[in-house]
């Protein structure tokens, strides 16, 4: 029924809907099924192939072939592959706009405004009801996946382009049909470890994992059974003291220790099964807790303090930390099993300046994305303003210590304040942290606490460990981060925590 040069077609749009979308073979593929130069933008690709996709699908409809019901064997199942695609892009505006819409509503699911209209479309090309619900389902979880990794984490380099990829991965595996067939509702088995330096964007590729799980479609109230901004809970394990880390993980009982005048859920009692829990700044997880971590990802359950009943935990467990591999390894930070049981994956979000070393065009893309959320539309005159005074103050070797979320406080100070003079230790302009330091020496006039927290920050902005300044300062891990923070937010840096 099919003509050699539609199933040619068809074969490769089967291929392209199963393909990683940030991928070097999905973008072939999209040149090769559109026609297009590589100079043409996604949107182009996207929709000169869906008009190229409607315009066979509708000489499939005059010959009454345009449902499943026409095919059998090899070609029934590419046939269903292609008619998921063409349903997949006929609606991706609508679940862009649930998404949205979704965010402002909050942790009540909402009506699914186009409900009937995926269900009408889709039972014209001959899916039944159990194939609407499970497909309609999987479409949502896809476009939320691609939806928060795209507009997350954007950016041109090679660096940027592979963490993407390999997020999608950690959410579909690296084979999305055997995802769908054998994976889909067993992921809470697969723990990742994110690594990266402090303000990289770590909790955003979090949120993007712990955004994208499946949740299953409620028909009686044509809904998803859950909100997704309920499936992701973050919490950050540094701002704890260590006495009070196992009660923010697991929860405490009334009377458990002194303070607890109530009982209280912790983060693991809170997290969705259709979700993730982030834990982050997990390298200042003592031993002890680490073990009662390792209890939860092996056997799903957890017992809060003071109480002898077990919890159980559904969701999946991310992690990250702004320690080096090496020094999570070398030193020993986390127990061997513990270390093994958390890193299903591990994947490391790049620094800016490697990013802007392996295209300049990348800090002009996060300064023009960071004016339009902070004023609510593009704007290529403020974001012009601010390279500008970057380009005047900074110069072109900066290299972003606080990374993106540096260039986010960057764009406010030149916003408020038509300039900004960077972090001092690096800046031109100040003059580098050492010489101000010797100079206070010098003329006797800093102060000792002022020293000491000054050194201890020069020394982690030039090793990005509070380990490696611990050991050179002989000071503990914990002061020196108290130092360190000190320092930062008296000459308003962005904080290393």
């Amino acid at each position: 029924m099919l003509n050699a040069a539609d199933r040619e077609f068809f074969q490769k749009i089967a291929r392209a809907g199963l393909v990683n979308p940030f991928s070097d073979e999905h973008t072939d593929l999209e040149l090769t099924l559109s026609g297009l130069s590589p100079d043409a933008s996604r949107s182009e690709r996207t929709e000169k192939i869906a008009h190229e996709l409607n315009t066979r699908i509708a000489g499939l409809q005059e010959a009454s072939a345009a449902s499943l019901d026409a095919y059998k064997g090899e070609d029934r199942d590419l046939m269903q592959k292609v008619f998921l695609f063409e349903l997949f892009y006929r609606f991706k505006d609508h679940y862009d706009e649930m998404i949205k819409s979704q965010f402002a509503a909050g942790d009540t699911p909402m009506k699914i405004s186009f409900y009937h209209d995926v269900h009408q479309a889709m039972a014209s090309r001959g899916f039944g009801e159990e194939a609407f619900r499970h497909y309609f389902a999987l479409a949502y979880q896809l476009r939320r996946a691609f939806y928060f990794i795209d507009r997350g984490l954007a950016g041109i380099s090679p660096s940027m382009r592979d963490l993407r990829a390999n997020l999608w991965k950690n959410i579909f595996t690296h084979n999305i049909e055997l995802y769908d067939r054998y994976l889909r509702d067993r992921m809470e088995d697969f723990s990742t470890l994110l690594l990266g330096e402090t303000g990289t964007g770590k909790g955003t590729a979090a949120a993007a994992i712990g955004r994208s799980g499946f949740i299953p479609l409620n028909k009686r109230w044509r809904s998803f059974v859950e909100s997704f901004t309920r499936s992701f809970v973050s919490l950050n394990l540094s701002q704890f003291p260590e006495s009070l880390i196992e009660s923010a993980l697991f929860g405490h009982k009334k009377g458990a220790f002194t303070g607890a005048i109530d009982d209280y859920d912790g983060v693991f009692a809170s997290c969705s099964p259709h979700g993730a829990i982030l834990l982050d700044e997990i390298g200042e997880v003592p031993k002890p807790v680490q073990i009662k971590l390792l209890q939860v990802l092996q056997e799903r359950i957890f017992t809060p303090v003071g109480s002898q009943k077990h919890g159980r935990f559904e969701g999946r467990v991310i992690a990250a930390t702004n320690r080096s591999l090496e020094e999570i390894r070398g030193k020993k930070v986390f127990r061997d099993d513990f270390y093994y049981r958390l890193c299903s994956d591990m994947i490391t979000v790049p620094p800016l300046r490697q990013r802007i070393q392996e295209d300049p065009r990348e800090l002009d893309i996060l300064l023009n994305l960071t004016v339009e959320r902070l004023v609510g539309k593009p704007s290529a005159e403020l974001a012009g303003m601010v390279r500008a005074a970057i380009d005047d103050q900074l110069g072109p070797d900066y290299p972003w210590p606080g990374n993106v979320r540096e260039v986010e406080q960057c764009v406010r100070r030149v916003l408020l304040k038509g300039s900004y003079s960077g972090n001092t230790a690096f800046s031109p302009a100040g003059g580098g942290l050492d010489s101000r330091l010797i100079a206070g020496i010098e003329q006797g006039n800093i102060e000792a606490a002022s020293l000491v927290s000054g050194y201890c920050y020069l020394l982690y902005q030039r090793h990005q460990n509070f380990e490696e300044v611990a050991r050179r300062t002989a000071l503990d891990r914990r002061t020196v981060k108290k130092y360190i923070q000190e320092w930062e937010e008296a000459a308003d840096l962005p904080p290393s925590s």
